[in-house]
């Protein structure tokens, strides 16, 4: 079994972890478009070509599914890559977990990058999904570049101003950036309020890594050999994964 993955940088590690926990066998591709950080601020035209050359660069090497483990490029992308690469390869997109989050009924907050938040993809999600919840959409500006760079110091400061600009009420937070899954311990610390439990945290990945596996006809079993092989593709060509990941994957993926 082999499972590709792509982003733009290393977000995609969130998944690939859900991946390797419900399948310590499963052979990884992982490709990223360093060259283009961020995709966010492009047009959505630009994300569309740039998904296009990221998942052609992982599909060359022949994996039965291609996750697209990134909001952005779900958000623009996803219909010009599965009309590309299905039905060979099956393509399964990150949403945003909004439809569990809101299940509780109380306040939901929706952390994301700016071109997630506010737009038409997003609004829809909330209208189809969120039932009666009220709905607050809160932009974070950098804090994806800053976990992308590894640079604790922003990542905590762009932590705390989103963490302040979360309704006091809220009682789920969605993760709508998968880079964000690889700082949740961050946010949850600055969710925590006196007298009050803290929002719970919803991401996609582990919902994303089921759905992978159910496409192909695959089954969990997190009791197989921890043999599979892993090969990072950054700007289509095999690389060590960079250093500044490794502190994310430490434990989780390698």
């Amino acid at each position: 079994m082999k499972i590709a993955l792509m982003d733009v940088g290393i977000g995609l590690l969130a998944a690939a972890a859900a991946v390797r926990r419900l399948r310590p066998d499963a052979d990884l591709v992982l490709s990223c478009d360093p060259d283009g950080m961020p995709w966010g601020p492009r047009t959505p035209g630009d994300v569309t070509v740039r998904a296009l050359a990221v998942a052609e660069a992982a599909v060359a090497h022949r994996p039965d599914a291609l996750i697209v483990a990134c909001n952005t490029a779900t958000v623009h992308a996803l219909p010009a890559l599965r009309a590309r690469l299905e039905p060979d390869v099956p393509v399964i997109g990150t949403v945003p977990a909004i439809k569990p989050a809101a299940a509780g009924g109380g306040p939901v907050a929706v952390w994301a990058t700016p071109a997630t938040t506010g737009s038409p993809y997003l609004r829809e999600l909330i209208r189809e999904f969120a039932g009666g919840a009220t709905v607050t959409e809160v932009p974070c500006p950098g804090l994806s570049d800053a976990v992308e760079a590894a640079d604790e110091e922003a990542v905590a400061r762009m932590v705390d101003a989103a963490a302040e600009r979360t309704p006091g009420d809220a009682t789920a937070v969605v993760l709508g950036c998968t880079h964000y899954e690889l700082v949740a311990e961050h946010i949850r610390a600055a969710l925590r309020r006196p007298h009050t439990p803290p929002p719970t945290l919803y991401g996609s990945a582990s919902a994303v890594a089921a759905q992978a596996l159910r496409r192909i006809g695959g089954r969990p079993d997190p009791g197989a050999p921890a043999d599979g092989a892993l090969t990072v593709l950054l700007g289509g060509r095999e690389a060590p994964l960079p250093g500044r990941a490794l502190a994310y994957a430490e434990g989780r993926l390698l």
